[in-house]
């Protein structure tokens, strides 16, 4: 990496601080679903321990109906510097009552608000990244969360996309409404929910919205590798960068990207006995999480498997084997059957991985987008009846 490229990066990139907060590498674990528990954050954050790690996305509803699940992923491991939950939901009382919880339950010191879901089940109803579009339910969402957060000292950001698709864009108004409302920062997933996760970001957008805020913007979407992350910094103007699918087998991308924004050397990247010995651990964490369950760990853990050992020459017949664990004794028995000395696989070290496909359709409340403000017959199909599911 040039020196001067990386030290000009590290002098744009202060540390951010949210609220009573501070950020000091601005690089952000985005909320997954079913990828981002405790077990995945604490692995991350420790190749990375001073950025912000933020725990899978809860359905409102779910949690103020108590919902078990819904409650397990509001845990946070003790070594976690910030527990940082992700919220999602479409009726401004419900999300406030959800806010409450957390509040009153001390269960989290920063709160993400996430308007950028793409996909049908959510869109459908007016929740993820349909929401924006309607403004004053955007700016009520928001303002309700914020009003239980604010006395407690709890900061707020919110997670958007670009808009619907390039003929009904949202990005600008969602920021100035997140700035205006009281939030501490945003993240701009530089795609539209058309383009789901296919094609390329358009980063312009994320200058865009830097531009145009005076409140931290974070810049997510295509960043699979530390030079991603430069490269949108300098380009954007962004105050850090979020990470979604470039981190999905590969913790140590954090590691990475914080030594490049230090203007540091890379660490090497690990041998396969290296990563083989990350699986076990991600096994062992995945066991305390479901409380000593190890089948439903080592189930969990299958998906995860198959994007650690991307691009490593390990056959077929192995991967099924690993695929038919049913506890961790089952795993480390075949993964010692690798050779710990094989360099990781240069071809993919900073290729796209996880999901890349485009949506086939945007699905919306039906008249959606006939205007950017609900009717009173939409207020009540989408907000009266809180049609999201408190199930799991």
């Amino acid at each position: 990496m040039n020196k001067s490229t990386s030290e000009r990066t590290a002098s744009l990139l202060p540390a951010v601080r949210l609220g009573n907060i501070d950020v000091p590498t601005p690089v952000v674990l985005s909320p997954m679903a079913g990828v981002t528990n405790w077990p995945f954050r604490v692995l991350c954050e420790e190749q990375g321990p001073d950025g912000l790690y933020v725990a899978e996305m809860v359905t409102s509803r779910a949690l103020v109906a108590g919902n078990p699940k819904a409650l397990q992923l509001c845990e946070f491991a003790p070594t976690e510097r910030v527990r940082s939950l992700q919220l999602y939901g479409v009726s401004p009382s419900i999300m406030e009552q959800a806010t409450r919880m957390v509040v009153d339950g001390h269960m989290a010191d920063h709160i993400d608000l996430n308007f950028g879901c793409p996909v049908p089940k959510i869109t459908r109803r007016g929740g993820g990244s349909a929401l924006p579009w309607k403004l004053d339910l955007l700016k009520d969402v928001l303002q309700a969360v914020v009003r239980v957060c604010e006395p407690a000292g709890i900061p707020v950001t919110a997670k958007f996309r670009v808009g619907i698709d390039d003929e009904h864009t949202t990005y600008l108004d969602a920021g100035k409404i997140a700035q205006d409302v009281g939030c501490a920062a945003v993240t701009l997933h530089a795609r539209t929910t058309a383009q789901y996760y296919g094609g390329h970001s358009h980063w312009e957008h994320i200058a865009r919205l830097a531009q145009a805020l005076d409140i931290p913007v974070f810049g997510n979407g295509d960043i699979f590798s530390a030079q991603d992350a430069i490269d949108m910094v300098t380009q954007t103007g962004c105050a850090g960068v979020a990470i979604g699918r470039g981190c999905q087998g590969r913790p140590w991308i954090f590691a990475d990207i914080k030594a490049a924004f230090a203007g540091e050397p890379l660490p090497p990247s690990p041998t396969l006995g290296q990563v083989a010995a990350t699986i076990v651990r991600h096994g062992q964490l995945l066991v305390e999480f479901y409380h000593g369950n190890e089948q439903m760990a080592v189930r969990d853990l299958r998906k995860h498997v198959g994007w650690y050992l991307k691009g490593f020459p390990v056959g077929g017949s192995t991967r099924q084997a690993l695929m038919s664990c049913e506890s961790l004794v089952d795993v480390e028995r075949v993964l010692s059957q690798f050779d710990p000395d094989i360099a990781y696989p240069e071809q993919i070290q900073d290729k796209p991985r996880g999901r890349t496909s485009f949506a086939r359709k945007v699905h919306l409340p039906q008249g959606w987008l006939d205007s950017q403000h609900l009717t009173q017959e939409e207020r009540e199909q989408v907000i009266g009846a809180d049609p999201l599911d408190a199930s799991y």
